[in-house]
């Protein structure tokens, strides 16, 4: 059996550095990939992919990492069983064994 994905996409916000209780560092992003194909409207829908970054990979990323970077993620899908206000949830999220950097948002003021 294989669980291995690998996605690109753009960062939606800024990669924010946590450490847990037993002091590992994480950090938790959200890529905006649009679809390769259009919708009934004509127009691209693009999906928001949650992935989580352990300790080296999420110290880089929050370091060099900015809302619109252009990012690639090779890692696994995980599932997890959330309580929240007594109800049960699933989340499903992507756990990264690799980042790559390709590129950056260039600034209005670039151009």
């Amino acid at each position: 059996m294989l669980n291995q994905t690998i996605i690109v996409g753009r960062l939606v916000k800024d990669p924010e550095l946590d450490v847990t209780d037993t002091g590992k560092k994480m950090s938790r992003i959200t890529l905006a990939v649009p679809r390769s194909y259009k919708n009934s409207n004509g127009l691209y829908d693009t999906d928001y992919i949650d992935c989580k970054l352990w300790t080296g990979i999420a110290e880089t990323a929050a370091t060099y990492c900015k809302k619109g970077d252009l990012i690639g993620v090779r890692g696994r899908i995980q599932t997890a069983t959330v309580e929240k206000e007594k109800r049960k949830k699933k989340r499903t999220e992507i756990i990264a064994e690799k980042v790559t950097f390709l590129s950056t948002k260039k600034n209005d003021s670039e151009e």
